[in-house]
C-alpha cells in the first residue's frame, strides 16, 4: 500500500437539509472522512450516481417529497447501493421513530443532538463492522 492509499479517508455522504447542521457536520467530520453534502432527494441521487460512498449519514426528516426513511428503503432495494452502511440521525426520539428507521434499513439510529464522540464512534464502528474499512 502506498502512502497516498494509507491516508485516503473513507467517503461519507451527509444527507441533511438544515444548513447550520450541514456546516457543523462538515467541520466536525472532515478530520476523518472525505465529505459530500446533499439536502434533498434530487441532490442525493445526483451524488449517488456520480460517486461511490463508503457510508451515509442520513437525516430522517428532509424537506421535499421523500424523507430519509424513503431514501434508505430505496437504496436498500438497489443492488448497487444496498450494502452501503447508513447511520440515521433524527430529532424524533420516540421508540416508533427508531423502529421505523430500522425497518427502513438504517444500521444505526442516533437522536439529535448526538454527542460528538457518539456520532463519530457510530460512523467509525458501523463502517468497520459493515465494510471492514479501518479509520486512522
Amino acid at each position: 500500500m502506498t502512502a497516498v492509499e494509507e491516508k485516503k479517508k473513507p467517503k461519507l455522504l451527509i444527507v441533511e437539509d438544515d444548513y447550520e447542521n450541514q456546516r457543523f457536520l462538515e467541520i466536525f467530520l472532515k478530520r476523518k472522512f472525505d465529505l459530500e453534502v446533499c439536502d434533498s432527494e434530487e441532490s442525493f441521487y445526483q451524488k449517488m450516481d456520480k460517486e461511490k460512498f463508503d457510508i451515509i449519514l442520513m437525516d430522517i426528516s428532509l424537506r421535499g417529497k421523500k424523507d430519509g426513511l424513503q431514501l434508505t428503503k430505496e437504496i436498500r432495494n438497489d443492488p448497487l447501493f444496498k450494502n452501503i452502511p447508513v447511520v440515521g440521525l433524527s430529532a424524533h426520539a420516540f421508540q416508533q421513530d427508531k423502529d421505523n428507521a430500522y425497518k427502513a434499513g438504517v444500521d444505526v439510529f442516533l437522536t439529535k443532538p448526538a454527542p460528538n464522540e457518539v456520532l463519530m464512534e457510530a460512523l467509525i464502528s458501523t463502517l468497520e463492522r459493515k465494510s471492514g474499512i479501518k479509520i486512522n
